[in-house]
């Protein structure tokens, strides 16, 4: 009875995330999506302990579809394959889901998500979360930390400490690997690299232990 709810819930969820995720390819909650190229939906196993929420989309990411592909989503790959992490095990997703830019020539500069746009795409976050029921949720950067709070915070005000969710689960902040890319010093970006990956290994360990 236990092994065959399992596998209801498994193909319950795995049906609803295929809807949710084509849904939102029409979402026209915030007006991002009218210059964006597509919806860039969350990716990963739908039973992840672990859940990872970025800020938006970037410009790779925009075309590809794809979460974390981008100069941030390897450095990402290279900070938990450090920490252990495995990143086909844990659900990869942005606090807001289309690319918000600025048009400089040929080149789209990434441009902030403001509060409304964050506010705009929650319902799309909230949906993932009560999807996948991650045991901890890591919002990386203060957009994140936006999201999965709902509240505005500072990450270094945030970071180290376990929050208790609307939902009862477990979150965590930590930078968004995109900080990594702006640190001129080689000495200080090294410095914080480790850090992040110390970050990765301390939610790890969480997720491992709430499961």
């Amino acid at each position: 009875m236990v092994a065959a709810s399992r596998e209801n819930r498994g193909a319950n969820v795995t049906g609803s995330w295929a809807a949710l995720r084509e849904e939102a390819r029409g979402c026209s909650r915030c007006p991002l999506y009218k210059d964006a190229t597509q919806t860039v939906f969350g990716e990963g196993p739908l039973d992840a302990k672990l859940m990872f929420v970025g800020e938006q989309p970037g410009d790779q990411e925009d075309q590809a579809g794809k979460p974390f592909i981008g100069p941030a989503g390897r450095i990402f790959d290279e900070a938990l394959e450090k920490a252990g992490v495995d990143r086909a095990r844990v659900y990869v997703t942005n606090a807001v889901k289309h690319f918000k830019y600025e048009q400089r020539g040929k080149r789209r500069i990434h441009s902030k998500p403001n509060a409304g746009e964050i506010r705009a795409c929650r319902w799309w976050y909230a949906q993932e979360r009560e999807l996948i029921r991650p045991a901890v949720t890591v919002a990386l950067g203060a957009t994140a930390a936006r999201q999965m709070l709902g509240k505005a915070v500072t990450i270094g005000g945030a970071r180290g400490e376990a929050h208790r969710l609307e939902d009862g689960g477990e979150g965590w902040v930590t930078i968004h690997p995109s900080f990594l890319l702006r640190i001129r010093d080689k000495a200080d970006a090294q410095a914080e690299f480790g850090r992040f990956i110390e970050d990765l290994k301390r939610v790890k360990k969480r997720a491992e232990a709430l499961s």
